[in-house]
């Protein structure tokens, strides 16, 4: 069972910059793609990026690409995601989540993931 554990939420005004990270509680492989997904108050889970085990290969939503960053560091089992000019609309709960294969499947489908982390609220204020 592997468990993941989001921090670095928090309050921010608009134009503002956060950092969240999660780690896992187990030594990440080649076989894991990690994710970010947020979900706001009344809507679905939506994905925000995606990252594969290397680093090399990334991608984001449209509302994403251009403000935010993800990486990761396996030495550490951990994936980041810089948020920087952060908009109102990016208020919501934001959950990591792990896939682990190598079959190539649509990583923006919340169902192709194996592991969810608890999620960790960001909140920009306007």
């Amino acid at each position: 069972q592997v468990q993941l554990v989001e921090s670095g939420g928090g309050l921010v005004q608009a134009g503002g910059s956060l950092r969240l990270s999660c780690t896992a509680s187990v030594r990440t492989s080649s076989s894991y793609y990690m994710s970010w997904f947020r979900q706001a108050p009344g809507k679905e889970r939506d994905f925000v990026a995606g990252i594969n085990w290397s680093g090399g290969s990334t991608y984001y939503s449209d509302s994403a690409e251009g403000r935010f960053t993800i990486s990761r560091d396996n030495a550490k089992n951990t994936v980041y995601l810089q948020m920087n000019n952060l908009k109102p609309e990016d208020t919501a709960l934001y959950y990591c989540a792990a896939r682990i294969s190598t079959v190539l499947v649509d990583v923006t489908r919340l169902q192709n993931y194996h592991y969810w982390g608890q999620g960790t609220q960001v909140t920009v204020s306007s």
